[in-house]
Protein backbone atom coordinates (compact mmCIF):
# COMPACT_ATOMS: atom_id res chain seq x y z
CA UNK A 1 0.00 0.00 0.00
CA UNK A 2 3.15 2.38 0.35
CA UNK A 3 2.77 2.83 -3.36
CA UNK A 4 -0.39 3.92 -3.72
CA UNK A 5 -1.73 7.44 -3.08
CA UNK A 6 -4.69 7.66 -0.69
CA UNK A 7 -7.80 9.73 -0.52
CA UNK A 8 -10.73 9.78 1.07
CA UNK A 9 -14.56 11.56 0.81
CA UNK A 10 -16.15 13.72 2.92
CA UNK A 11 -19.82 14.25 3.86
CA UNK A 12 -21.39 10.85 1.30
CA UNK A 13 -23.20 9.73 4.23
CA UNK A 14 -26.08 11.55 5.28
CA UNK A 15 -25.70 12.77 8.29
CA UNK A 16 -22.16 11.65 9.52
CA UNK A 17 -20.63 15.25 9.30
CA UNK A 18 -22.88 16.08 11.93
CA UNK A 19 -22.53 13.54 14.47
CA UNK A 20 -18.25 14.24 13.90
CA UNK A 21 -18.87 17.53 14.78
CA UNK A 22 -17.53 18.37 11.65
CA UNK A 23 -20.53 20.16 9.46
CA UNK A 24 -19.19 23.27 10.36
CA UNK A 25 -15.89 23.18 8.82
CA UNK A 26 -17.44 22.70 5.58
CA UNK A 27 -20.37 25.69 5.95
CA UNK A 28 -18.07 27.59 3.05
CA UNK A 29 -18.04 24.86 0.69
CA UNK A 30 -20.93 25.18 -1.53
CA UNK A 31 -22.77 22.25 -3.40
CA UNK A 32 -24.83 22.07 -6.66
CA UNK A 33 -26.84 19.11 -5.12
CA UNK A 34 -27.64 18.91 -1.53
CA UNK A 35 -27.08 15.22 -1.15
CA UNK A 36 -23.53 15.52 -2.62
CA UNK A 37 -20.26 14.69 -0.69
CA UNK A 38 -18.55 18.20 0.25
CA UNK A 39 -15.27 17.48 -0.87
CA UNK A 40 -11.98 14.79 -1.15
CA UNK A 41 -9.18 15.32 1.19
CA UNK A 42 -5.38 13.66 0.44
CA UNK A 43 -4.49 11.47 3.80
CA UNK A 44 -1.29 9.80 2.12
CA UNK A 45 0.72 10.93 -0.94
CA UNK A 46 4.12 9.05 -1.10
CA UNK A 47 7.20 11.19 -1.78
CA UNK A 48 5.36 14.32 -0.18
CA UNK A 49 8.27 16.38 1.96
CA UNK A 50 4.49 17.48 4.37
CA UNK A 51 3.68 14.96 6.65
CA UNK A 52 1.17 13.75 3.88
CA UNK A 53 4.48 12.10 2.88
CA UNK A 54 4.05 9.31 6.17
CA UNK A 55 2.79 6.23 5.09
CA UNK A 56 0.03 5.63 7.80
CA UNK A 57 -1.42 2.15 6.77
CA UNK A 58 -1.09 -0.20 9.64
CA UNK A 59 -3.42 -3.18 8.99
CA UNK A 60 -2.76 -4.62 12.59
CA UNK A 61 -2.16 -1.35 14.81
CA UNK A 62 -3.48 1.73 15.09
CA UNK A 63 -1.46 4.16 16.33
CA UNK A 64 -2.55 6.94 18.75
CA UNK A 65 -0.73 10.46 18.09
CA UNK A 66 1.89 11.83 20.67
CA UNK A 67 -0.47 14.33 21.90
CA UNK A 68 -2.66 12.52 24.32
CA UNK A 69 -5.32 15.44 24.28
CA UNK A 70 -6.32 14.78 20.82
CA UNK A 71 -9.33 12.61 20.63
CA UNK A 72 -9.53 10.06 18.09
CA UNK A 73 -12.68 8.72 16.73
CA UNK A 74 -12.91 5.39 14.36
CA UNK A 75 -14.38 6.10 10.86
CA UNK A 76 -15.75 3.04 9.32
CA UNK A 77 -16.27 3.31 5.34
CA UNK A 78 -15.59 1.56 2.15
CA UNK A 79 -12.10 1.59 0.58
CA UNK A 80 -11.94 1.20 -3.63
CA UNK A 81 -8.50 0.53 -5.09
CA UNK A 82 -8.74 2.76 -8.57
CA UNK A 83 -7.19 2.57 -11.65
CA UNK A 84 -6.78 6.17 -13.46
CA UNK A 85 -6.52 7.02 -16.74
CA UNK A 86 -5.31 10.49 -18.14
CA UNK A 87 -5.27 12.61 -21.28
CA UNK A 88 -3.57 16.40 -21.52
CA UNK A 89 -2.83 16.02 -17.59
CA UNK A 90 -6.57 15.41 -16.24
CA UNK A 91 -7.90 12.56 -15.00
CA UNK A 92 -10.20 11.01 -17.99
CA UNK A 93 -11.51 8.15 -16.51
CA UNK A 94 -11.73 5.80 -13.13
CA UNK A 95 -12.13 2.15 -13.15
CA UNK A 96 -12.60 0.62 -8.92
CA UNK A 97 -10.73 -2.93 -9.40
CA UNK A 98 -11.13 -4.05 -5.83
CA UNK A 99 -13.24 -2.47 -2.52
CA UNK A 100 -12.27 -3.02 1.19
CA UNK A 101 -13.27 -2.33 4.74
CA UNK A 102 -11.52 0.91 5.76
CA UNK A 103 -10.58 2.69 8.89
CA UNK A 104 -10.30 6.47 8.43
CA UNK A 105 -9.82 7.83 11.69
CA UNK A 106 -9.58 10.84 12.45
CA UNK A 107 -8.48 13.62 14.95
CA UNK A 108 -11.84 14.98 16.48
CA UNK A 109 -10.41 17.80 18.84
CA UNK A 110 -7.56 19.62 16.66
CA UNK A 111 -8.18 23.34 16.94
CA UNK A 112 -5.29 24.57 14.66
CA UNK A 113 -6.22 22.22 11.83
CA UNK A 114 -6.85 24.31 9.04
CA UNK A 115 -7.34 21.53 6.66
CA UNK A 116 -9.38 18.19 6.83
CA UNK A 117 -6.21 16.27 5.97
CA UNK A 118 -4.43 17.63 9.22
CA UNK A 119 -6.92 16.01 10.68
CA UNK A 120 -6.40 12.26 9.17
CA UNK A 121 -2.87 11.47 8.81
CA UNK A 122 -1.72 11.96 12.94
CA UNK A 123 0.52 8.50 13.09
CA UNK A 124 2.13 5.50 11.19
CA UNK A 125 -1.03 3.66 11.87
CA UNK A 126 -3.79 6.02 11.24
CA UNK A 127 -5.32 3.97 8.98
CA UNK A 128 -5.93 0.24 8.00
CA UNK A 129 -8.08 -1.44 5.43
CA UNK A 130 -8.99 -4.74 4.93
CA UNK A 131 -8.69 -8.03 2.76
CA UNK A 132 -9.54 -6.85 -0.68
CA UNK A 133 -12.31 -8.44 -2.62
CA UNK A 134 -12.53 -7.64 -6.50
CA UNK A 135 -15.36 -5.84 -7.74
CA UNK A 136 -16.93 -7.44 -11.05
CA UNK A 137 -18.76 -4.15 -12.01
CA UNK A 138 -19.27 -0.87 -10.05
CA UNK A 139 -22.96 -0.45 -11.50
CA UNK A 140 -26.00 -1.33 -10.48
CA UNK A 141 -26.33 -5.44 -10.41
CA UNK A 142 -22.74 -6.13 -9.51
CA UNK A 143 -21.26 -7.47 -6.20
CA UNK A 144 -21.97 -4.26 -4.36
CA UNK A 145 -25.21 -4.68 -4.40
CA UNK A 146 -25.10 -7.23 -1.90
CA UNK A 147 -22.73 -5.72 0.25
CA UNK A 148 -23.00 -4.19 3.75
CA UNK A 149 -20.65 -2.53 6.13
CA UNK A 150 -20.76 -2.52 10.20
CA UNK A 151 -18.20 -1.70 12.60
CA UNK A 152 -17.46 -2.93 16.35
CA UNK A 153 -14.97 -2.05 19.19
CA UNK A 154 -14.19 -4.24 22.02
CA UNK A 155 -12.64 -2.97 24.85
CA UNK A 156 -11.83 -5.22 27.59
CA UNK A 157 -14.26 -8.12 27.40
CA UNK A 158 -16.87 -5.47 25.99
CA UNK A 159 -18.04 -5.94 22.47
CA UNK A 160 -19.78 -2.22 21.03
CA UNK A 161 -21.49 -1.69 17.91
CA UNK A 162 -19.91 0.98 16.85
CA UNK A 163 -21.33 2.58 13.19
CA UNK A 164 -24.54 1.46 11.99
CA UNK A 165 -24.93 -1.65 9.95
CA UNK A 166 -25.21 0.49 6.31
CA UNK A 167 -26.17 -1.14 2.90
CA UNK A 168 -23.29 0.29 0.55
CA UNK A 169 -26.29 1.05 -1.55
CA UNK A 170 -27.04 3.72 1.24
CA UNK A 171 -24.04 6.26 0.24
CA UNK A 172 -25.00 9.25 -1.49
CA UNK A 173 -23.23 9.05 -4.39
CA UNK A 174 -22.39 5.39 -5.09
CA UNK A 175 -21.63 3.10 -8.67
CA UNK A 176 -21.52 5.86 -12.30
CA UNK A 177 -22.37 8.74 -10.26
CA UNK A 178 -20.04 8.56 -7.51
CA UNK A 179 -16.68 8.31 -10.09
CA UNK A 180 -18.20 10.86 -12.37
CA UNK A 181 -17.75 13.14 -9.43
CA UNK A 182 -14.69 12.09 -8.39
CA UNK A 183 -13.34 13.05 -11.55
CA UNK A 184 -14.59 16.45 -11.62
CA UNK A 185 -13.49 17.08 -7.96
CA UNK A 186 -9.92 15.69 -9.08
CA UNK A 187 -10.01 17.67 -12.05
CA UNK A 188 -11.58 21.20 -10.54
CA UNK A 189 -11.36 20.92 -6.73
CA UNK A 190 -9.26 24.28 -5.30
CA UNK A 191 -7.53 25.05 -2.05
CA UNK A 192 -10.59 26.77 -0.64
CA UNK A 193 -11.70 26.71 3.04
CA UNK A 194 -10.52 22.85 4.63
CA UNK A 195 -10.13 21.31 0.92
CA UNK A 196 -7.20 21.57 -1.08
CA UNK A 197 -6.00 21.92 -4.83
CA UNK A 198 -6.53 18.72 -6.08
CA UNK A 199 -4.87 18.83 -9.47
CA UNK A 200 -1.40 19.98 -8.00
CA UNK A 201 -1.35 17.12 -5.58
CA UNK A 202 -1.65 14.76 -8.69
CA UNK A 203 0.50 16.56 -11.05
CA UNK A 204 3.49 16.71 -7.97
CA UNK A 205 2.84 13.03 -7.46
CA UNK A 206 3.15 12.53 -11.04
CA UNK A 207 -0.18 11.85 -12.12
CA UNK A 208 -0.51 8.37 -10.77
CA UNK A 209 -2.59 5.28 -12.41
CA UNK A 210 -3.63 3.61 -8.97
CA UNK A 211 -5.25 4.66 -5.98
CA UNK A 212 -7.36 4.27 -2.91
CA UNK A 213 -10.17 6.56 -2.23
CA UNK A 214 -11.77 5.81 0.91
CA UNK A 215 -15.94 6.82 -0.52
CA UNK A 216 -17.25 8.52 3.22
CA UNK A 217 -17.74 7.28 6.79
CA UNK A 218 -21.20 5.99 7.73
CA UNK A 219 -23.58 7.29 10.35
CA UNK A 220 -22.82 6.39 14.16
CA UNK A 221 -24.53 4.27 16.99
CA UNK A 222 -25.62 5.78 20.10
CA UNK A 223 -22.49 4.43 22.04
CA UNK A 224 -20.12 5.11 19.44
CA UNK A 225 -21.46 8.51 19.08
CA UNK A 226 -19.10 9.96 22.04
CA UNK A 227 -16.39 7.14 22.17
CA UNK A 228 -12.89 8.00 21.29
CA UNK A 229 -10.38 5.66 21.18
CA UNK A 230 -7.98 4.30 24.39
CA UNK A 231 -4.84 2.36 24.70
CA UNK A 232 -5.93 -1.48 24.30
CA UNK A 233 -9.11 -0.79 22.33
CA UNK A 234 -9.78 -3.33 19.42
CA UNK A 235 -11.38 -1.51 16.68
CA UNK A 236 -12.95 -3.92 13.70
CA UNK A 237 -14.44 -2.72 10.36
CA UNK A 238 -16.55 -5.56 8.76
CA UNK A 239 -17.82 -5.18 4.67
CA UNK A 240 -20.14 -8.60 4.13
CA UNK A 241 -22.36 -10.09 1.87
CA UNK A 242 -25.93 -9.43 3.55
CA UNK A 243 -27.54 -12.22 1.25
CA UNK A 244 -25.31 -14.83 2.72
CA UNK A 245 -24.84 -13.25 6.44
CA UNK A 246 -26.81 -12.05 8.86
CA UNK A 247 -25.43 -8.77 11.09
CA UNK A 248 -26.14 -11.82 14.00
CA UNK A 249 -24.05 -14.03 12.31
CA UNK A 250 -21.06 -11.17 11.98
CA UNK A 251 -21.52 -10.32 15.17
CA UNK A 252 -21.10 -13.67 17.00
CA UNK A 253 -17.91 -14.17 14.91
CA UNK A 254 -16.26 -11.30 15.96
CA UNK A 255 -17.14 -12.12 19.14
CA UNK A 256 -15.60 -15.55 19.41
CA UNK A 257 -13.24 -15.10 16.64
CA UNK A 258 -14.51 -16.97 14.75
CA UNK A 259 -12.79 -17.43 10.89
CA UNK A 260 -14.99 -16.04 8.48
CA UNK A 261 -14.38 -16.87 4.86
CA UNK A 262 -12.23 -13.98 2.39
CA UNK A 263 -15.78 -12.63 0.68
CA UNK A 264 -15.67 -10.84 4.07
CA UNK A 265 -13.60 -7.90 4.27
CA UNK A 266 -12.27 -7.43 7.81
CA UNK A 267 -10.10 -5.07 9.20
CA UNK A 268 -9.18 -5.60 13.30
CA UNK A 269 -6.56 -3.28 14.59
CA UNK A 270 -5.29 -2.92 18.18
CA UNK A 271 -4.94 0.40 19.34
CA UNK A 272 -1.68 1.80 20.79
Amino acid sequence: MSEILGFGIAGNFALHLEQAGEADDFALVKTDDEYAPKGIFPFYIKGSDSFLGRNCIDNGYLYLPNDKNLNIQMEPEIALRCELEYENNKVKSIKPLKFAAFNDASVRNDKTATKISQKKNFSNGSKGIGNEIDIDKFSLGGICDNYSLISFLQSQNELIRYGECAKLSGYSYFYEKLLEWIKDRLNTQENYAVLENLSDILKNANYPNEMIITIGATRYEEAGKNRYLKPGDICYVVAFDHTKFDLSSITNAIKNGSKLPSSVSILRQEVR
